[in-house]
């Protein structure tokens, strides 16, 4: 049914414990709301896309992003919402609006940004890919070859595949699956015993089996969609019938789904059961092609039981993120360059890396440096015969991932090989499956994570008999353990023999694997144990030390900051005078440079790589610490999932990172936008006569040059 209006009386949701409501009240002043800042960000992805200093298809490429990213929001974010209205639900955000008034809003924010999706695809990509001999043909612009050339592929490779289901009387409203493609048919038919012509609808599904864009035959790269062929021969599907009007559309589903793992039996079994019901779930966003008739857009919005509010149309191709095929031609010159990741000097040896580490701490910041280290590590581990036990956590690993067949193999050569495969990773589900039973098969002891709990850490742990007794090797990431995604995400990785850390390892292994309790660690930081806890505690240490006239400043980079608990620390430690640098890729729900958020700067990164490392320094008095964490700021990593926070202790290592983190990616201006007190993302420009300082190019320069 269309979603009912929310009731007018407002009830407020359960609160953190240990927040009072006045607390939460004087915050909504200097609170984003969530959803409006994702919306910022993926702005951000399009003006890359709309950036002229980036190669053609690089451009091409954050479009394409910028629409994965939408689908993905309606899928998880915006069905929520919907989910509730529809329940009734009154609930405020922490920045006071309610689902209903988010709804419209996101609603409102997303229709003048598409426009200038489609306007970007129409009048900047389309164009300056014709003039560098890469054309998307409309059908009526075919040359007569061409449209023989595709009548003749439309007979043999996709008129035996397409399937069309009309609706009448006998046949109800067809199932369109989620994210599907869609031809909208309008059929006018002869009721021979009313002698009538009535109005019948029918959809053809574009097949996803054929590529979406076909290319056509002679010299050059000439292309056409798919649906284009399908709509100009759509006669062929319903001979003797009238076709009145034929327009593509396609929908949107609500793809999230809630475990409740401690009442699961098979966590496994329930698994693959959501996912098969993934593809069932409700109706959240409709696109039409602009042009099709209002009656049409009309029935399909009540056929799917949506509201207006929730149809969007589209002026140019739908699933626009398909054209990304286009990046795989072989055009260079209209690519960023290419690169090669640097490999620290001292792994460059014959030494063994268990004997460099044994020596020394080994930091890797992602992809300028390789990932060719952490999957040695583990291969390490596999094949050395000192190596007694290989422990490690998985969140999402790639399709071909050496590193399981590391951990196959090392079980298979008789070592302890255990891993938690954390089957929620969302969108992953599916794959980490796939992998968890490949490892079962090996003899890996496979567990599936902790009850109620994400598995979200990055961690690997290696036991080695040495001389002096066994010894324990640790790698620590701010990233997935997939050789694919480091090669595009830019993360921490840290490989250390630290006596310490190689003990919190283990209790935390036992933790996750058995049944102990463990509440301390010695240098690693544990959610949702105590991240929170450490977090609220560094930021209060630097307001202490600025009250009391010491040097106090904060830079925490990360992906995501939302908690309201962490923001009104932030935001009490800055009006006690700590200078506060936060470098934040997506979500932002603080809002800086208003009268209650002095001393709070917000600048994301946006750029060739996608910035994923959580990184965060604390000026303490003028003795800087430094840390890395798979965690960022948010209420689900703090209190929903396992996570990791680790310092750095080397000099060289800190001194490294700090370089990093304050003198290039603090300076950047090249990627860099700051948030506004409105909300709105502003680029930075360097001052006039200056050039621009790019963080990420300045780290390409230097793979060849930092060698730890």
């Amino acid at each position: 049914m269309p979603r009912r209006p929310a009731p007018t009386k407002v009830t407020r949701g359960r609160r953190p414990a240990g927040l009072p409501l006045a607390d939460v009240d004087d915050l909504k002043a200097v609170l984003i709301n969530r959803e409006l800042s994702w919306i910022e960000f993926n702005r951000r992805v399009l003006d890359e896309a709309l950036d002229t200093s980036h190669p053609l298809l690089e451009r091409l490429k954050f479009l394409s992003i910028f629409a994965t990213n939408l689908d993905e929001f309606f899928m998880i974010r915006v069905s929520g919402l919907i989910q509730q209205v529809d329940a009734g639900v009154a609930r405020l955000s922490p920045d006071g609006m309610s689902p209903q008034a988010q709804l419209k809003s996101i609603s409102d924010c997303l229709r003048p940004l598409l426009e200038e999706q489609m306007a970007c695809y129409r009048q900047r990509l389309l164009p300056e890919l014709a003039s560098n001999g890469i054309h998307l043909v409309p059908w009526d612009a075919l040359t007569p070859n061409e449209s023989a050339e595709m009548a003749r592929q439309f007979e043999e490779r996709i008129f035996p595949i397409l399937t069309p289901l009309a609706v009448d009387p006998s046949h109800p409203f067809p199932y369109i699956s989620n994210l599907s493609l869609n031809l909208a048919v309008e059929l006018s038919v002869w009721n021979e015993k009313e002698e009538v012509e009535e109005t019948r609808f029918a959809r053809v599904k574009v097949p996803p089996v054929v590529p979406r864009l076909l290319k056509l035959s002679g010299d050059g790269d000439r292309y056409i969609l798919l649906e284009e062929v399908i709509a100009a021969h759509i006669g062929r599907l319903f001979p003797e019938v009238k076709v009145s009007v034929c327009h593509p559309f396609r929908v949107t589903r609500d793809a999230d789904f809630e475990i409740e793992d401690d009442e699961a039996r098979d966590l496994l079994k329930e698994i693959e059961e959501q996912l098969r019901r993934r593809r069932f779930g409700s109706a959240v966003r409709l696109e039409v092609d602009a042009a099709m008739p209002e009656t049409m857009r009309r029935y399909l919005t009540t056929a799917l039981e949506l509201e207006e509010i929730d149809t969007y149309q589209v002026d140019g191709p739908l699933a626009l993120h398909d054209l990304m095929s286009l990046y795989r031609l072989d055009r260079p010159h209209l690519k960023d360059a290419p690169f090669r990741s640097g490999v620290p000097a001292v792994l460059e040896g014959e030494e063994s890396l268990f004997d460099v580490l044994a020596r020394q701490d080994v930091l890797l910041h992602h992809p300028y440096d390789s990932f060719g280290p952490v999957v040695d590590f583990i291969r390490a581990a596999a094949d050395d015969s000192r190596v007694v036990a290989i422990k490690q956590t998985l969140y999402r690993t790639s399709g071909d991932s050496p590193v399981v067949a590391a951990l196959i193999r090392a079980s298979e050569h008789g070592k302890q090989v255990a891993v938690l495969v954390e089957l929620k990773a969302r969108f992953d589900e599916e794959n980490n499956i796939v992998w968890a039973r490949k490892m079962e098969e090996a003899g890996v002891h496979v567990m599936y994570g902790v009850v109620g709990l994400k598995t979200h850490a990055k961690l690997a742990l290696v036991v080695r008999q040495e001389e002096a007794g066994l010894k324990r090797y640790v790698h620590l990431g701010t990233g997935n353990y997939n050789p694919n995604t480091a090669r595009v995400y830019t993360d921490y990785g840290f490989l250390t023999a630290d006596p310490d850390i190689g003990a919190d390892a283990t209790d935390l292994f036992n933790s996750l694997t058995g049944l102990s309790r463990q509440r301390s660690y010695r240098k690693l930081i544990v959610a949702p144990i105590s991240i929170r806890s450490w977090s609220m505690a560094m930021i209060e240490r630097e307001a202490a030390n600025a009250r009391a006239g010491r040097p106090a400043r904060i830079v925490a980079k990360m992906n995501a900051l939302t908690d309201p608990r962490i923001i009104r620390a932030l935001v009490a430690a800055a009006q006690a005078g700590v200078a506060i640098d936060l470098v934040i890729r997506g979500i932002c729900c603080l809002r800086p440079a208003t009268s209650a958020t002095p001393n709070i700067r917000v600048v994301s990164l946006v750029g060739r790589f996608l910035e994923h490392s959580r990184v965060f320094y604390f000026e303490n008095a003028g003795d800087p610490e430094i840390y890395l964490s798979s965690a960022d700021w948010m209420e689900r990593n703090l209190d929903s999932r396992v996570e990791t926070t680790f310092p750095i202790l080397d000099p060289r290592l800190k001194s490294r990172l700090a370089a990093e983190l304050l003198r290039a990616m603090l300076t950047d201006t090249a990627n860099a936008h700051e948030l506004q007190s409105d909300g709105r993302y502003r680029r930075i420009v360097p001052p006039i006569g200056s050039d621009d300082v790019d963080s990420q190019q300045y780290f390409l320069s230097l793979a060849t040059l930092f060698r730890y």
